[in-house]
C-alpha cells in the first residue's frame, strides 16, 4: 500500500466521529418534535453526528478501495473498545470526596457508565461492524458494476443498506439488554434511519467535492476488482 497525503486525516476524522457519537448515544434521547402515522419520533444523541462516519466510509472506499477502508473500520472498532474499557475502569475506581458531592457515582453511571456497560458495548460494536462493512462492500461492488458512474446512487444505496443494519442491530440489542425501553424501539429505529439517510442525501454535494479533490490530490481512484472482501483480512 503506497503512502497517501490525506488518508490519515480522513481516518482520524472517521474515528473521532465514531467515538463522539458513541458517547452522545448514551447521553440523551432527543424528541424529534413530530410524528409519523401517530408514532412519536425520537432519536439518541449520537444520531446527530454518527451519519458522518458513513460519509467518511463512502469517501474512503470510493477513493482508496475496500481494503484500506477495512483497515480503518477495524481501527475504529479497536479505539471504541478501548474507550469503553477505559470508561469502565474509571467507573469502578473510588470517587474523590468533593466530586462525589457535586457529581457522584450515580450521575457517572447514568451517562458515561452506560457507554462502558457490557450491553451497550456489545450492541454498539456489533451494529458498527455490520453497518460499516456492509456499507463499504455494497459501495465497492456498485462502483465496479457501474464503472464508476452515478456516485450519488452508490453512496445513497450503500447507506440505505449499512445504516439500516446498523440501526436495527443497535436499537434491538440495546432494548434487549434493557438500555432503552422496548416502548420506544420502533420510534428510535424509524427516526434514526430517516435522519441518517437524510444526512447522506443532504451531504451528497459535499461528498462529491471531497471525493473529487482527493482523487486529484492522491492520483487514486481505486476499483475493487479481484479484492478479497473478507472482513477479517487486514492486508
Amino acid at each position: 500500500m503506497r503512502p497517501y497525503r490525506y488518508f490519515d486525516f480522513v481516518m482520524a476524522a472517521f474515528v473521532a466521529v465514531l467515538l463522539i457519537s458513541n458517547i452522545a448515544s448514551s447521553a440523551k434521547i432527543v424528541d424529534a418534535g413530530f410524528s409519523i402515522l401517530r408514532l412519536r419520533l425520537s432519536f439518541d444523541g449520537g444520531t446527530l453526528l454518527f451519519p458522518l462516519s458513513y460519509i467518511f466510509g463512502d469517501i474512503l472506499t470510493e477513493v482508496y478501495g475496500y481494503a484500506r477502508s477495512r483497515r480503518v473500520i477495524w481501527t475504529g472498532f479497536v479505539t471504541a473498545l478501548l474507550m469503553s474499557v477505559s470508561l469502565k475502569l474509571i467507573q469502578v475506581l473510588p470517587g474523590e470526596e468533593a466530586w462525589l458531592g457535586y457529581a457522584g457515582e450515580q450521575s457517572y453511571s447514568a451517562i458515561l457508565g452506560s457507554v462502558s456497560s457490557g450491553a451497550i458495548m456489545v450492541a454498539s460494536l456489533l451494529a458498527y461492524l455490520f453497518g460499516e462493512f456492509s456499507n463499504s462492500y455494497v459501495l465497492a461492488k456498485m462502483k465496479v458494476t457501474m464503472s464508476g458512474r452515478y456516485l450519488w446512487m452508490r453512496t445513497i444505496g450503500s447507506t440505505l443498506v449499512g445504516e439500516g443494519l446498523d440501526t436495527v442491530v443497535f436499537i434491538s440489542l440495546a432494548c434487549f439488554f434493557g438500555v432503552f425501553p422496548w416502548a420506544v424501539a420502533a420510534s428510535l429505529i424509524v427516526a434514526n434511519y430517516i435522519f441518517k439517510v437524510g444526512i447522506e442525501v443532504l451531504f451528497t454535494p459535499v461528498t462529491y467535492r471531497i471525493v473529487g479533490f482527493l482523487k486529484r490530490a492522491e492520483q487514486e481512484d481505486f476499483y475493487d476488482r479481484g479484492t478479497n472482501f473478507s472482513p477479517f483480512r487486514l492486508s
